[in-house]
């Protein structure tokens, strides 16, 4: 990536900028706000540096650049080992140049390295005193910090008393895990607070707090042990030979929270070319992790290398932190789109001022709900927190409350649909127009005749318009009762035209129920899920005749959407008859209807595999792939390369096997394509078997259509 530096041409822009990165950092270690995201002050530090670099005796004291971060707030419990900051790289080359600087410094180059992720969180020293926890203490100046033992009990992963009655001083990171993130947020609105823009700020600004009314969860990952000065001896001459793997597995040992049981544990590499390997691991997991990181943390391993590289006033000078792209930025809300989906949900959407993040310029962001909007009070022209990780559809978290001048404007919710006039269903979050699918008719028709449903070749949206228009169909039912007549009247219908599509549409009638179930667009259902219905209820009488608690058996479905599918059922009950009047399939091969099983009982998560059996693996009946769980990714090619995605999916689970979309440690084996990044990425780190597409193809041939 380009490094980011902000211009400076004079020294006044330059006092200028000392000036604005006090302010931000003074904001954010304050309270966990500021008026610059991390990119953008990223971005003038290392500006001012280069002017201090060509300017030597015109540096101000006041200067970011020989503080530790945290400065900002002053401290009064001194540290027994200055806690100092870690200064960055950004690339593979200024990483390549730190080794060889640290290889210079301690006599030749390091043994080994520890690589681990850069947490996005506050850095706080855990005392304990005969293995029990006695005081937290911010990172502060580096010589001193603020006292915020208040906060004890409220951290996971920092336990009240170790497992062993030590004398240490644990040393990590206080964040906000996503969950933690949005339960923070929904319990300080209800207290009439504004919300918290992001994480990072909101956990920064927690741990400071003393006198609120309510206390929130925060998540501590340890990443340093050393001894206080009443540290027996023995163990205190112990932590300072470790190596610092070693004192991490310790600390583990000890009770204390840290990386090791996550999808990005701490490893140790031999050489740089192994730490660029496990940089880019790190951040091709990035987007899937429970919790935010910035970047990742790179040090020398070994204590003697550590002791021989020594430190600065502000970093030690045997780590590093690899900086990656930020995910979030601040930019400015000017304005919210309503639209609506096939199914009738209608949607707002941000429209903000355009901004780069992660390498992609962004001009609109999901707003989810109108409950959304009004829970994080969100106003048209505020600067407003953007989240886009990988592939994931950029997201506004919460406005930047503190930036607000007075010219916000509150956002119109409309009161009708904004596509047909209609009333507005606003009896759930998400809110949806009376006319439901026919209010988006042409969409909804798309949708259903497309190739990963019903298949219908030859009828797309323009036909389908014209079909609309003519009266001729006003719901899905009435595809399979157009005539050879009726077609022939529309313009550029031919004769070979008209008879290929009567000839797509009849052949649509033997779809299996899976793909029709798909096609009516059951709300909290899509292509997988309509699968694993249609696997485990077999007809659709039977699916129907489902209760709330019966479709709860099917995997993916809990209590708050197995009533929603239900109710959708019903009012789709006319249009699922008039399929069946015209000879539309109604089952699924090769499935059997469940069993009732006397005294059973509700068990939602029973069935992960998906098969309906809630054994919890998938059939063993038969198939290459029986009992497996399948991840497809990156391009497939060879005898499969012209399968959809949902296509192979239903052929893994012709197979025998459950596909799915995620790779977990539930996972038995993933199918890389060309291009397969993050997911291949992680099954290696979970050691979990791989095939390429041309090995995959040979395994499930008998089973190809």
């Amino acid at each position: 990536m380009t490094t980011p530096v902000a211009q400076i041409v004079d020294a006044a822009a330059y006092a200028q900028a000392v000036e604005d990165a006090v302010t931000a950092a003074a904001a954010y270690y304050a309270g966990g706000s500021s008026p610059l995201d991390d990119d953008a002050y990223d971005r003038l530090v290392r500006g001012i540096a280069a002017w201090e670099a060509a300017h030597p005796g015109q540096v101000l004291p006041d200067s970011p650049t020989g503080k530790v971060a945290g400065g900002a707030v002053v401290g009064d419990v001194p540290h027994t080992v200055a806690m100092l900051s870690l200064d960055n790289v950004f690339s593979p080359e200024e990483l390549t140049a730190w080794a060889a600087s640290l290889a210079r410094r301690i006599g030749g180059e390091a043994e080994r390295f520890s690589v681990e992720p850069k947490l996005d969180g506050l850095a706080v020293a855990a005392r304990y005193v005969q293995g029990r926890l006695t005081r937290l203490i911010t990172r502060g100046d580096g010589i001193a910090g603020e006292d915020v033992s208040h906060a004890i009990g409220t951290l996971e992963g920092l336990p009240a008393r170790l497992s062993e009655a030590v004398t240490v001083e644990v040393r990590g990171e206080v964040l906000m895990t996503n969950a933690q993130f949005e339960h923070a947020n929904e319990v300080r609105t209800q207290h009439g607070g504004p919300p918290f823009a992001n994480p990072r700020g909101a956990s920064a600004g927690t741990l400071r707090a003393k006198d609120r009314a309510y206390t929130v969860p925060m998540t501590f990952f340890g990443y340093a042990l050393l001894p206080l000065t009443d540290t027996d001896p023995a163990l205190a001459g112990r932590l300072n030979e470790l190596a610092h793997s070693e004192l991490m597995y310790l600390a583990t040992q000890l009770g204390v929270h840290t990386t090791v049981g996550t999808a990005v544990p701490g490893i140790v590499a031999a050489s740089v070319e192994d730490v660029l390997d496990r940089v880019r691991e790190i951040s091709g997991l990035r987007a899937e992790l429970p919790f935010g990181i910035d970047g990742i943390v790179i040090k020398a391993d070994l204590a003697a290398d550590q002791q021989a590289a020594g430190s600065g006033s502000r970093a030690p000078r045997w780590a590093i932190a690899y900086k990656l792209p930020a995910v979030e930025k601040i930019t400015r809300l000017v304005g919210v789109e309503w639209n609506v989906g096939r199914t009738g949900i209608i949607a707002p959407r941000g429209v903000l001022e355009p901004v780069e993040i992660d390498g992609a310029t962004i001009t609109y962001a999901t707003l989810h709900n109108p409950a959304d909007i009004t829970r994080r009070d969100l106003r048209v022209g505020d600067h407003v927190m953007v989240h886009r990780a990988g592939d994931v559809i950029p997201r506004i978290e919460a406005p930047v409350a503190h930036l607000r001048t007075g010219d916000e404007q509150p956002i119109v919710f409309p009161d009708v649909c904004p596509r047909c006039g209609s009333a507005i269903d606003t009896g759930q979050e998400r809110w949806r127009c009376e006319q439901g699918r026919n209010c988006h008719l042409v969409a909804a028709l798309s949708y259903a005749v497309g190739r990963d449903q019903l298949d219908i070749e030859g009828l797309g949206a323009t036909r389908i318009v014209q079909l609309v228009d003519a009266g001729l169909v006003t719901d899905l039912a009435d595809l399979f009762a157009l005539t050879r007549d009726q077609l022939l009247a529309l313009e550029r219908m031919g004769e070979t035209s008209t008879d290929n599509l009567l000839t797509a549409i009849a052949a649509a009638k033997s779809q299996p129920l899976s793909r029709v179930l798909c096609a009516l667009g059951v709300r909290g259902t899509g292509r997988s899920m309509s699968r694993r219905i249609a696997r485990h209820f077999a007809t659709m009488d039977h699916i129907r005749a489902a209760d709330a608690d019966a479709l709860q058996h099917v995997e993916g479905i809990g209590t708050e959407k197995a009533p929603s599918i239900v109710a959708e059922l019903a009012d789709l009950a006319p249009l699922i008859d008039k399929l069946a009047a015209a000879g539309v399939n109604m089952t699924e091969p090769g499935a059997t209807p469940p069993v009732p099983v006397a005294g059973q009982t509700e068990n939602t998560d029973a069935d992960d595999d998906g098969d309906g059996d809630g054994d919890g693996s998938a059939d063993a009946s038969g198939g290459p792939l029986a009992g497996m769980t399948v991840v497809v990714t990156g391009t497939m090619t060879g005898p499969l390369e012209k399968l959809t995605r949902n296509q192979t999916n239903e052929l893994i689970e012709r197979a025998g096997g459950r596909s799915s979309s995620s790779v977990s440690k539930k996972t038995t084996l993933v199918v890389a394509g060309e291009g397969a990044g993050s997911k291949r990425t992680k099954a290696e780190t979970l050691g979990i078997r791989l095939a390429t597409p041309a090995e995959f193809a040979a395994l499930v041939a008998d089973f190809v259509d």
